[in-house]
């Protein structure tokens, strides 16, 4: 389930894939666009000019790489488009053979990238300094055009603080070549200590069983493997090599080829759902709900709490999630030195992204943030939004009120949070929902109680603007079912004094929204056009809303737009 209100104040978009590199972090969501943000930077996030529906994102060393749903690829980066290192350009319309022309998936490493077509061929194109793109890097040194490296492939594997690469076969035959100084390409003692591999060499130990997915860090691999059985939920195990030196193998000792890594933490029914490696760090999620991490933490990219190293498997706490959900709807995706657990349309992110990324700052344990967007800028969130359920007994009234929070937006920005409940509200609490409305107490006074007794350190809740307190003119409930059918319940207090009764919309499918400004000093709707729309669902971008009158305090209301 996707709860509303936390991208772009409404249930969409859902954020699918976050994808952090060495400089840069991108975002992905479901209805097609990206926004981009550089860390170690004071620059606002920016949204990624792509037309095209973006259908997945890799990100690199200073490069990245965008793959469309029309099957095109835009890339940027200095070994990709030297002269204008900051400007996507189309790097699948150069491909020579107009067969390959519809790329399947992109890959990125350090300073290169790798195309899947849809012929099952890999090409390659950026930096060759290792032979990542299985030439000789004495005569290739980088290429600013796909190069084809092999054929009849299933899958790429590699990392972006990685210059090697795996490729597998329809055969499920194993492939790797480029810089392999620790021994991170597996290919055993015979080959330890050759420092570039420049051609696409067979792995020959690779551990039984079906190959799921490798990763790459700077100086070690990790490969997951699921054994193959009848079993409904067959065992999948991780295997590691490289070297010991940087903590990033979760075991005691160097190795050149793939061996288990072995902990207790994964004995039993506990089996793994997703990892995700960094530069010398990995994470774990499990089907226990457990996360697991070893490796460096020297910025706290581990999670833990401190900055001390783990050089085998250890568990570490898991946040407050927001929802008893399954893990299983969590995903985890490490950078280079940080690392983010996310569920969308929520997002959790640790590490020192050093007054980046929402004003982290040192963080070294989870802490929750939120795509609300002031003038474009991410900000973090206090976790004013909580997870109601509004039951159907002789609690609803007293119920309805622990769904009553707000959260401020600085000066002109500032915004009235919704309040949605779960469940269908019974049409006949009209009554006693504006009774609650009308009441003596103050809005603001009311929900700052309630949220003041889910959240006692919080002290700094009063709606503010121009250092002044203002009561809420009107107050909108949202109300919504689990599968997205529901009624909207407007209560205003206007001259009519009429409750607004939205419930024919009960059995629609609703996917997208129109969105209204509304005043307690404007008497008629104003539509926002299809672009601001696309801009609020995308969660940047924030318009401007009427400041003609510094006292007015503007409400956005919305409204289910129908989608046969």
């Amino acid at each position: 389930m996707n709860d509303c209100l936390f991208f772009g104040w409404n249930q969409y978009p859902k954020l699918i894939k976050n994808e952090p590199g060495n400089y840069s972090t991108i975002f992905l969501f479901k209805n097609g666009k990206a926004i981009e943000y550089l860390q170690n930077s004071n620059q606002n996030p920016e949204k990624i000019q792509i037309e095209e529906n973006i259908q997945k994102v890799t990100v690199g060393y200073q490069n990245e790489a965008i793959l469309t749903k029309e099957g095109n690829v835009f890339a940027k980066g200095e070994y990709i488009n030297p002269k204008y290192p900051k400007e996507f350009i189309n790097i699948s319309s150069l491909i020579e053979d107009t067969n390959d022309i519809i790329i399947q998936d992109i890959v990125s490493a350090w300073n290169s990238f790798y195309l899947l077509t849809s012929n099952q061929n890999v090409y390659g194109i950026g930096s060759n300094y290792s032979g990542e793109l299985a030439f000789d890097s004495k005569t290739l040194k980088k290429t600013e055009k796909p190069i084809l490296m092999m054929k009849n492939v299933s899958k790429i594997f590699s990392g972006s603080s990685s210059q090697s690469v795996f490729l597998l076969n329809s055969n499920q035959e194993l492939f790797g070549c480029g810089w392999n100084y620790y021994g991170q390409l597996g290919l055993g003692e015979s080959r330890k200590k050759e420092t570039n591999i420049k051609k696409l060499t067979k792995i020959q130990n690779i551990p039984k069983g079906k190959i799921i997915d490798i990763q790459f860090g700077s100086y070690h691999s990790i490969m997951l493997i699921e054994e193959e059985n009848q079993n409904e939920n067959p065992k999948r195990k991780l295997y590691s090599c490289g070297d010991f030196k940087y903590n990033g193998l979760g075991k005691n000792e160097d190795t050149n080829e793939f061996t288990e890594i072995k902990s207790s933490l994964f004995e039993n029914d506990n089996n793994i759902l997703d990892f995700s490696v960094g530069e010398s760090h990995t994470l774990i999620l499990t089907s226990n709900s457990k996360l697991i991490g070893f490796g460096a933490n020297k910025y706290g990219q581990l999670g833990t709490g401190d900055t001390k190293y783990q050089k085998v498997p250890i568990q570490i706490e898991l946040p407050k999630l927001r929802f008893n959900e399954n893990i299983s709807n969590y995903h985890i995706s490490c950078g280079y030195q940080n690392s983010f657990l996310y569920y969308s349309p929520f997002l959790s992110s640790f590490s020192n992204l050093e007054e980046d990324l929402i004003k982290l700052f040192r963080r070294k344990e989870f802490c929750n943030i939120s795509f609300k967007t002031e003038n474009g800028e991410i900000i973090e969130a206090h976790k004013l939004i909580l997870k109601y359920r509004l039951n159907q007994n002789e609690n609803e009234i007293e119920k309805l009120q622990e769904i009553i929070s707000t959260k401020s937006i600085k000066e002109s920005n500032q915004i009235f949070e919704m309040i949605y409940s779960n469940r269908i509200i019974n049409p006949k609490l009209y009554s006693e929902i504006k009774e609650i409305i009308n009441s003596n107490e103050k809005i603001e006074e009311t929900m700052k109680r309630i949220y003041l007794n889910e959240n006692e350190n919080e002290k700094d809740f009063i709606i503010e603007r121009k250092e002044k307190q203002y009561k809420f003119p009107k107050l909108i409930l949202i109300m919504r079912s689990e599968l997205y059918r529901g009624m909207f319940l407007s209560v205003t207090e206007d001259k009519s004094n009429k409750v607004t009764d939205y419930s024919e919309l009960s059995n629609k499918s609703f996917q997208i929204f129109e969105y209204w400004i509304y005043s307690n000093q404007i008497k008629e709707e104003i539509q926002i056009t299809q672009e601001i729309i696309d801009e609020l669902e995308t969660g940047i971008d924030y318009f401007q809303l009427n400041q003609t009158n510094p006292n007015l305090f503007d409400l956005l209301i919305i409204k289910f737009n129908n989608q046969n």
